[in-house]
């Protein structure tokens, strides 16, 4: 009887925190970096989802508790770098982040391992780390 009652709380609670609302937001972005076809397909693949307003929400970003993770993620990754405002950055900010980016993605930091956990498509191969690289090290890029 007491383990009944305590898993119909359990339910109830969790049915009721589905109704705590969260905003999940993606809305257009002033303009993404000046990039080759192949930069600009990694930085889609492997880091829009969080560092830009063209995330793809997953299932799970809908189901409380797990919802108030995944938008407290992209919030604070969209705080740091949003791609999709690469162009209102400043120019001295764009040359400090692009270094930045080559080196988070070169020690595998980025993307984090339980993004990759559940996208095994954004894993970055030495390919597209090289690529990165590259255009992380260009100091002649415009933006």
């Amino acid at each position: 009887m007491r383990r009944t009652a305590a898993l119909a709380i359990v339910l109830v609670a969790f049915i009721a925190i589905q109704f705590v609302p969260v905003l999940r937001e993606n809305r257009l972005g002033s303009g993404d970096p000046d990039a080759s076809r192949e930069v600009r397909w990694i930085l889609r693949r492997a880091c829009y989802d969080c560092h830009s307003t063209e995330t793809r929400w997953p299932i799970w970003a809908y189901v409380a508790p797990v919802s108030w993770q995944v938008v407290q993620d992209v919030d604070r990754a969209r705080a740091v770098l949003n791609f999709s405002e690469w162009v209102t950055y400043p120019p001295d900010h764009q040359r400090f982040l692009r270094p930045l980016i080559g080196s988070v993605t070169a020690g595998h930091r980025m993307p984090l391992w339980y993004y990759l956990t559940l996208h095994p498509d954004a894993r970055l191969n030495g390919a597209d780390l090289a690529t990165l690289r590259a255009w992380a090290s260009d100091t002649t890029a415009r933006r």
